[in-house]
């Protein structure tokens, strides 16, 4: 249940994708993210790919938490070796969402089945700011952020406290 009491935020994103294949001009799910995020009126503050490597993503999530207060990671959630962006991400998180991964779960499990167990799409917050880490598919980039994101970050953010 939403409360009234939502305050007005400025919401400033960063879009990190998690990559050791991708660059700028195939990277699909990151120029989508933006592009949500621009329909929406949210300003992007900083984009970057990343590739899967535990340090190099740590290294960018810290800019990206300078620049923004709102970072999708898309990528690296799945289950083979180089997934590596839940373990990236954990450590920062002061506070675990995890009615995210589960809605995320939920909902995916309408469109795709079962499969949707292999996900580990988690968001928390982070010094007052909010970190969502989502599957690099098109599919599911445009689920988490219709469905759940930007419907929802004016209130996480409010509630954060930024």
């Amino acid at each position: 249940m939403k409360s009234d009491h939502v305050l007005p935020v400025k919401i400033i994103s960063a879009v990190l994708t998690v990559s050791s294949s991708r660059t700028k001009a195939t990277d699909k799910s990151g120029e989508s993210i933006i592009k949500l995020f621009s329909d929406s009126e949210i300003e992007v503050g900083h984009y970057a790919i990343v590739p899967d490597r535990v340090d190099l993503i740590r290294n960018e999530l810290v800019k990206a938490l300078e620049r923004a207060n709102c970072v999708v990671v898309n990528g690296g959630t799945g289950l083979t070796h180089d997934d590596r962006t839940i373990e990236a991400v954990l450590p920062f998180l002061d506070k675990e969402m995890e009615g995210f991964g589960e809605l995320f779960r939920m909902i995916s499990y309408r469109e795709i089945g079962s499969s949707a167990i292999l996900s580990r799409a988690i968001a928390g917050i982070s010094q007052n700011k909010a970190i969502f880490c989502i599957p690099g598919s098109p599919r599911a980039v445009n689920l988490a952020m219709k469905e759940l994101i930007i419907p929802e970050i004016p209130h996480i953010l409010s509630h954060a406290g930024t």
